[in-house]
């Protein structure tokens, strides 16, 4: 059998970052479907591999989470490395790239413009709005129409861009109705400063509700092999209306990437130390997935982070899952998930293994149908 590779081993093996794991290789491969057929009922082909469809766009299979950049629940990085790492992930075939006005605040746009800037033409920016600031504090939501316009003033010259091309709303304010926000995003669109309308942590009712307004393109929240609570009422709404699902949190915060064992207590600086699931008690737990995944790891020659990201992309072909990283190496090996295949079998056999498996510390079902 071969041998594992874990994310330590990954950093360590120089043959492993350019024997074919850069996203430039990737296409080598093609799903054929989950195998579960209520999830999933449409094989995905070697164009859906490679490209995914978010509305208007047409996108990089696995895109790059820009937040971690910003220093929001760790320390913030280099602004030079961090414009070096994203221009890293586009010369190797990543075109989609996700930001936001609120990680920083502000921080994480102006790296994203930036790096992106040289070959804006060529590449995909996703950003939100949706809170209030006062300086560089964040005092609320805020997503009054004449709000939501002079934030998007800003996070375009924080991008260095005339136009974004997927504008979420990032989180539901409870004090704007969401058709007014959504006639607002469309105003936005006539106007040629945005392309595409997304939502984030909502639930299936203002899906519709803003939908009829203005078509959906995205909706985005947490979705992994341990988080699967997106599975209930979301998925099929997305499918149902044509709207991309773009997970985040993909390996579950690194609890996925087999970095920690039962033993681990989250250092206060991370988001991690608030998290249900890194708890001591729900570590014990949870950990058997990622037991899971190490397992198909050997199987597949891969690690276990390759093996999580690859079970994103096969569970539907409108999964755009956005990894985010800091550090150059743990890109290549997130791009490289792109060469990880499963057949229909064996992703029944992961789906049996997985709700096999009681976890703690996350969302409840009834949560789906709240706006967070």
């Amino acid at each position: 059998m071969e041998k594992n590779i874990n994310r330590r081993d990954f950093l360590q093996n120089s043959t492993l970052l350019s024997g074919g794991l850069l996203l430039g290789s990737m296409g080598l491969f093609s799903f054929t479907g989950t195998g579960n057929e209520k999830l999933n009922n449409h094989p995905i082909s070697y164009s859906d591999k490679k490209k995914r469809k978010v509305g208007s766009l047409k996108v990089s299979a696995i895109g790059l989470g820009c937040m971690s950049m910003a220093g929001v629940y760790n320390p913030r990085q280099d602004k030079a490395e961090m414009v070096k790492l994203i221009r890293n992930a586009y010369d190797n075939g990543v075109d989609f790239f996700d930001t936001a006005e609120v990680y920083g605040p502000f921080f994480s746009e102006e790296i994203v413009g930036e790096a992106l800037k040289p070959f804006r033409n060529k590449v995909s920016i996703a950003s939100k709005f949706g809170f209030d600031f006062n300086g560089n504090s964040v005092i609320g939501r805020n997503s009054q129409p004449q709000h939501i316009k002079q934030a998007v003033e800003g996070m375009l010259k924080r991008l260095q861009t005339d136009t974004i091309d997927l504008l979420y709303l990032h989180r539901m304010d409870p004090n704007v109705q969401i058709e007014e926000i959504a006639e607002t995003v469309k105003d936005l669109i006539k106007e040629g400063k945005a392309r595409n309308f997304g939502l984030s942590e909502v639930s299936p009712e203002t899906i519709r509700k803003a939908d009829a307004i203005q078509p959906v393109a995205a909706l985005q929240s947490e979705y992994s092999m341990m988080e699967r609570v997106m599975e209930h009422d979301i998925l099929p709404l997305c499918e149902e209306l044509d709207i991309a699902f773009v997970p985040w949190g993909p390996v579950c915060r690194g609890m996925l990437t087999g970095r920690f064992d039962e033993n681990y207590i989250p250092e206060t600086e991370y988001r991690r130390a608030g998290v249900p699931y890194f708890t001591t008690e729900a570590l014990k737990a949870n950990l058997k997935v990622t037991e899971l995944a190490k397992e198909w790891a050997v199987k597949k020659n891969a690690t276990p982070a390759q093996i999580a990201l690859a079970w994103l992309v096969a569970q539907k072909p409108f999964i755009v899952p956005i990894p985010g990283t800091t550090n150059v190496n743990h890109l290549t090996e997130n791009n490289g998930s792109l060469n990880v295949s499963f057949s229909n079998a064996e992703l029944k056999e992961i789906r049996t293994s997985l709700e096999a498996i009681p976890t703690i510390g996350f969302r409840e079902k009834k949560s789906v149908f709240e706006n967070l």
